[in-house]
């Protein structure tokens, strides 16, 4: 069987032939008059003012062009406007008599004789003319003409004949209302004693729609009268459905554009695809919309799937919906239902007088299932072959003749396309029949959450249902692992969220003059205010802080300690030293912005300091500086509180003598020099170069496998960092490290290019006194593939210190510390453990960040310390600090982790029980989110898309991981959050239209 025609468009017609006028023929219609071109006819087109200026580059694209459609020619063209006018409001017959006087002269002109006039779109105005002209030619009408209604057996002549008509005498035979507006048709369904919609229409916000919008059950649907119009949406508020009214009123530009509002039925969704001839409707096809949850969306359409005449479900449709088609006066042509089938039995939607849409893309399908015909051909059977029409069965044979459906593609990912894999292999399938799909090289596909997001259609049919139920599970399969699409590399962030990150993606940043600010890796981002939750039933981290030594000399209230920058976990340290009595002096770094120095950890509360101090222009200035805040205080120590001020301290606490690393080894910070000094003392190191132009580095990157890692040398250890794919990609990020200021303030002047290592990352804690180092804690990062990234931070997990890995990753780590000149204080490893062996990715000499929320965890991990504690033991009390054990214990004392979260889902968000669902967890400990209502959540990818961190801790193993498997069930069901729903959701799938289609030319299926 041949799945696509090879018949010419155009037929050799005799001199004196016939003529078939389609008003405005688009879509599937071009589908129809293909068939009418085939049948010998001659082929008019009659095109309205809403496309009558369209350009022929914008009516080839709305002809399916891959089914030969493009090259349909008209013996008679016309357009409204320039060959013809029509006063479509007075609809007068003189007017109707012009242009039928047009039309019947360009026919005779080519010697063409009339014998159909037929509508070609959904619209009311074409549909109208077409009626209208056909009335006065003596041919068929889609509806029924005004003065047969009174002989017509519907309820509808006794109940609406009244309000169907002007007065005979005001324009006699002039119809009042449109059956194809939506409120009409529920009208005279509800007449005519059908099950009809409950549902009230306006154009303003009268005291119907006020009490329908007060009385009614949420969710309801509010949409415009016509269909044309758009905008139809579930609301499920009455505030939100009095807002999406007087939208649509207001878009109207003041045409008195009618709203309905429906109640929102439940149920099956099913269309019925009706041919009619005088009054008698014969089934074409009855379709089921298989519609499931995806991408965090509740109704995706996954397909149409052909239902069977001798099914219970059409047993049910079809005779509704033919009761339907004899309320709504529909007496000839093709007509389209849509259903929902409820609890309490069908029920209309609407209905579209015209033939299903998406370009015929069905036809194939449906022929082979009826065994040779579709509703295109039965359409024209009906219009110009009454007796082929009578040859038609009342509804399709059953069971079908073949076994088939309509997949509609789901997009899990989002990027440019750079080639279509999963295109040539659907091709390649036993079952495969035809792909419609708009995407081509170069197209942005997103993840599909309406028609208007799903990359195309693809048609399977074989007459083995096995081997068809196998080719839509690899179908399936296909969508779910991303292999339809390749995309353009996108460059990756590879640092992991924190609570400075969290619900970045939400908001732009702008400055006073209105202008964007550029800032670092958040570039134009605002931090949001971040949601923080403790759990209140848990009296064992209470006790934690018990086991702490609080005092650590004779009179601490008579020391200072000075914290350089301190934030983020610097606080918690802070906060320590201030419990065990001392005061402390926060010493600023020049270009330190402010917004860091309120960013302060839940815990921390609100920071109280003995001074604050903004660096100097000198080393000399700012010590006296320091010393003039400290008055009669004696300063004990100095150190970092954060990335930013770890130079300063170390530069402060050589010049007071102080507790110090020094200055010996310079510019310790700087990633580059690290790695050569790691390099030079014969330890695994990262292959690199450096520059502040992009000659110093190109070298190195045309010569380097990608991907490798842009960053800068100096900076915070999560801020620029970026995974590039390519030299173009290297070459943009290179460029665009220096044009951002960085996360702390200042611009970066050099960027360092790494080798990508590949294995799995670790931090390893560690907190040191005269060259001691003992490890408080040893971390694995859970990284996985999300969202079409493949690297997605899901949480953080301790490892035992008795474990091989850790046994590796200790000893290289303090060798690090050792090259570096680190000898007191915290440090902060990140390591990736290779197949060659460990090997630095960076040394951050100060706490480990994330504002410290992994304190508690640790402490029960250890039993009562972290790195935290430590860190002041290391400074201010040497005898504590040597009773620490030189590793954490093993086993650990209790059982935890960190739990990223990730959304598979993007929206605004309007409520949030996915939290309630976590703080109710037996091991909940902590929660920090940067979401709330209000704020817009997108699909976790990086680390501006992160939303969230649960600190999870519990002494019954089993009851963590149970925990830590319902956080990953709510995130998959998308149950983390609720959102507003846009109405792309109840566009109907039959009104889409597919622009490039691939049709199989093979014999079989």
């Amino acid at each position: 069987m041949h799945y696509t025609t090879t018949t010419p468009v155009q037929a050799t017609l005799p001199p004196h032939a016939t003529l078939v006028v389609l008003v405005d023929p688009i879509s599937t219609t071009c589908r129809i008059a293909q068939e009418i071109s085939k049948r010998g006819h001659h082929l008019g087109a009659l095109w309205t003012k809403r496309y009558a200026g369209d350009s022929p580059e914008q009516r080839e694209k709305r002809s399916p062009s891959k089914y030969g459609c493009s090259g349909l020619r008209y013996k008679v063209e016309l357009q409204e406007g320039r060959d013809l006018t029509w006063d479509d409001a007075a609809n007068s017959d003189e007017s109707i008599e012009i242009i039928m006087a047009v039309v019947k002269e360009a026919s005779r002109s080519r010697n063409l004789h009339i014998v159909g006039c037929i509508p070609g779109s959904g619209l009311t105005r074409a549909s109208r003319l077409a009626d209208a002209l056909s009335a006065k030619l003596g041919l068929s009408t889609c509806l029924a003409a005004p003065s047969s209604y009174s002989a017509c057996s519907s309820p509808i002549s006794a109940v609406l004949l009244p309000l169907l008509f002007l007065a005979a005498s005001e324009s006699p035979g002039k119809m009042m209302m449109d059956v194809r507006n939506k409120k009409t048709q529920q009208n005279l369904l509800k007449a005519a004693g059908l099950r009809s919609i409950r549902q009230v229409c306006a154009t303003s916000l009268n005291t119907s729609i006020t009490h329908f919008l007060e009385n009614e059950k949420y969710p309801i649907v509010v949409k415009p009268a016509y269909k044309s119009q758009g905008g139809i949406k579930l609301c499920r508020t009455k505030s939100e459905a009095t807002d999406h009214f007087l939208d649509l009123i207001s878009s109207g530009s003041g045409n008195n554009v009618e709203v309905i509002c429906q109640e929102y039925l439940r149920g099956t969704e099913l269309i019925v695809d009706h041919v009619t001839h005088h009054s008698k409707h014969k089934t074409c096809m009855v379709w089921k919309y298989d519609k499931r949850p995806a991408n965090g969306e509740r109704g995706v359409y996954f397909g149409m799937i052909p239902v069977e005449s001798n099914s219970h479900e059409a047993s049910l449709v079809i005779p509704y919906v033919r009761h339907c088609l004899e309320a709504l006066g529909v007496q000839n042509g093709p007509s389209h239902a849509e259903c929902i089938l409820t609890a309490g039995g069908p029920v209309l939607v609407e209905l579209n007088i015209r033939a299903h849409g998406e370009d015929g893309s069905w036809s194939h399908l449906a022929k082979a299932l009826t065994g040779g015909y579709s509703q295109i051909e039965a359409s024209v059977d009906a219009w110009l072959d009454p007796e082929a029409f009578d040859q038609l069965p009342d509804v399709p044979r059953s069971p079908f003749q073949a076994h088939g459906l309509q997949v509609h593609l789901v997009s899990y990912s989002e990027g440019e396309v750079i080639s279509t894999p999963g295109f040539e292999v659907m091709q390649r399938l036993p079952s495969f029949v035809s792909l419609s799909s708009s995407v081509t090289i170069g197209s942005n596909v997103e993840y599909t959450t309406d028609l208007a997001t799903s990359p195309g259609v693809c048609l399977l049919m074989n007459k083995d249902k096995t081997k068809l139920d196998k080719d839509v599970d690899f179908l399936r399969h296909l969508e779910e692992i991303n292999g339809l699409f390749t995309y353009k590399t996108r460059v990756e962030s590879l640092a992991r969220p924190t609570a400075m990150t969290f619900g970045l993606a939400a908001a732009q940043q702008h400055d006073s003059s209105g202008h964007r600010r550029i800032k670092s890796h958040m570039d134009h981002m605002v931090r949001p205010s971040l949601l923080r939750i403790q759990s209140n039933d848990r009296p064992e981290l209470a006790r934690q802080s018990m086991m702490m030594k609080r005092m650590t000399t004779l009179d601490a209230s008579k020391e200072v300690v000075v914290v350089t920058d301190p934030y983020s976990t610097g606080c918690l340290v802070v906060n320590e030293m201030s419990s065990r009595g001392y005061r402390v002096i926060a010493l600023w770094t020049l270009g330190f912005s402010d917004e860091m120095k309120t960013h302060t950890p839940m815990a921390a509360g609100t920071m109280k300091y003995h001074a604050e101090v903004t660096e100097c222009e000198t080393l000399a200035d700012t010590i006296e500086a320091v010393y003039k805040a400290a008055g009669a205080l004696r300063v004990v120590a100095c150190l970092a509180g954060g990335e930013a001020g770890v130079d300063c301290a170390d530069v402060v606490s050589e010049r007071m003598n102080l507790r110090t690393n020094g200055t010996q080894v310079a510019n310790r910070r700087d990633k580059k020099i690290q790695q050569e000094l790691i390099r030079d003392a014969g330890m695994r190191s990262v292959r690199q170069a450096a520059g502040k132009k992009w000659e110093d580095v190109v070298e190195f990157l045309q010569t380097e496998n990608y991907p490798v890692v842009l960053k800068p040398t100096d900076s915070a250890g999560s801020d620029g960092v970026k995974l590039c794919h390519n030299l173009v990609e290297a070459k943009e990020h290179f460029h665009h490290l220096f044009e951002v200021e960085a996360v702390n303030g200042g611009f970066n002047t050099e960027v360092l290019c790494q080798e990508f290592l590949r294995g799995k990352e670790y931090v390893i804690d560690q907190v040191s006194r005269e060259g001691v180092h003992k490890t408080m804690m040893v971390w694995v990062y859970d990284k996985r593939p999300a969202n079409n990234s493949a690297f997605v931070y899901f949480g953080m997990v301790p490892v035992d210190p008795n474990s091989i890995e850790a046994k590796i990753l200790v000893p290289y780590a303090r060798g690090v510390l050792n090259v570096l000149g680190v000898n007191n204080g915290p440090s902060h490893a990140e390591v990736i453990l290779t197949p060659t062996g460990p090997c630095l990715v960076e040394m951050n000499v100060r706490a480990h960040g994330g504002d410290g929320n992994w304190r508690s965890l640790a402490r029960g991990l250890t039993g009562g310390y972290s790195q935290v504690e430590v860190t002041v033991d290391s400074y201010l009390d040497k005898k504590q600090f040597s009773v620490i054990p030189n590793l954490p214990p093993s086993p650990f004392k209790a059982s935890g982790q960190e739990i990223i979260l990730v959304s598979f889902s993007r929206g605004k968000v309007i409520a949030t029980p996915g939290y309630d669902v976590i703080r109710c967890l037996s091991s909940f400990v902590y929660m920090e989110t940067g979401i709330k209502v209000g704020s817009w959540v997108e699909r976790t990818v990086d680390l501006l898309t992160g939303i969230g961190s649960v600190i999870l801790m519990h002494s019954d193993k089993q009851m963590l991981d149970r925990d830590i498997a319902r956080i990953r069930q709510v995130e998959n069901n998308n149950e983390l959050f609720e959102y507003e729903r846009s109405g792309a959701m109840f566009t109907a799938a039959s009104q889409r239209h597919l622009s490039e289609i691939i049709v199989q030319e093979g014999d079989d299926f």
